[in-house]
């Protein structure tokens, strides 16, 4: 029983780290935590109500996924996404995502693909309620549950790693302009598509996508500075 009573406090600890991990995302997209500034664990446990220890870690997974960077004797400093950096990682995407989105429309079955309805539906409706957290979260689990449809593990895995160190401020001004919906409902659109077995319109609603957030977000990050 012993040995149970650990695993349930090491659970229970890892959930909380997961919990702040989350909260910390939210304040990065918000830019509560502002690209450059210097933030101490102990310091935000504060603004938490917790010890700092399941900061520390959280903020460490945050370093892993290249949103801050540890200082020494300070604390982590929020790492900052310049126009050369989106701008090659949305070629890797490109380069990776448009051809894989042919394939998987080629060999997907009509049922798996008609499972990701209610995902862009849910991204649609995050945009238009301004649930900014809601909208990246629905947004990552289309992506990364379609290009799951390829089998591939390894490349799900690079994507999702792409589009956390590709994270864009800025968001909360495109909200405010109404901008976000208009990219929420490609996802629809590319869905149609796929279904049809059209797999060069596919391949070109992607393509289209990929820019279309790389433009928007990159706009609202630099109108939000």
């Amino acid at each position: 029983m012993g040995h149970l009573k650990q695993k349930n406090l090491i659970t229970a600890r890892e959930r909380l780290r997961d919990q702040v991990a989350h909260a910390l995302r939210a304040a990065l997209i918000s830019g509560e935590l502002r690209p450059g500034e210097i933030y101490s664990a102990p310091g935000l446990a504060e603004d938490f109500g917790i010890s700092a220890t399941p900061v520390r870690e959280a903020m460490l997974d945050l370093a892993r996924e290249g949103l801050v960077e540890p200082v020494r004797n300070k604390g982590f400093r929020v790492t900052e996404v310049n126009e050369r950096d989106l701008d090659q990682y949305t070629e890797i995407r490109l380069l990776i995502e448009v051809p894989m989105i042919g394939r998987i429309t080629r060999t997907a079955a009509r049922e798996d693909l008609e499972v990701l309805r209610p995902i862009a539906d849910e991204i649609v409706r995050a945009a238009r309620e301004h649930d900014l957290i809601g909208y990246l979260e629905a947004d990552r689990r289309f992506h990364l549950s379609l290009l799951a449809l390829s089998g591939n593990d390894r490349l799900v895995e690079t994507v999702g790693d792409l589009r956390k160190r590709s994270r864009l401020y800025g968001l909360t001004t495109l909200d405010a302009r109404d901008q976000l919906t208009p990219s929420a409902e490609e996802h629809g659109e590319l869905l149609d598509l796929m279904l049809t077995g059209d797999a060069n319109a596919a391949e070109e609603c992607m393509a289209r996508h990929l820019g279309h957030v790389r433009s928007l977000w990159a706009q609202g990050a630099a109108e939000g500075a």
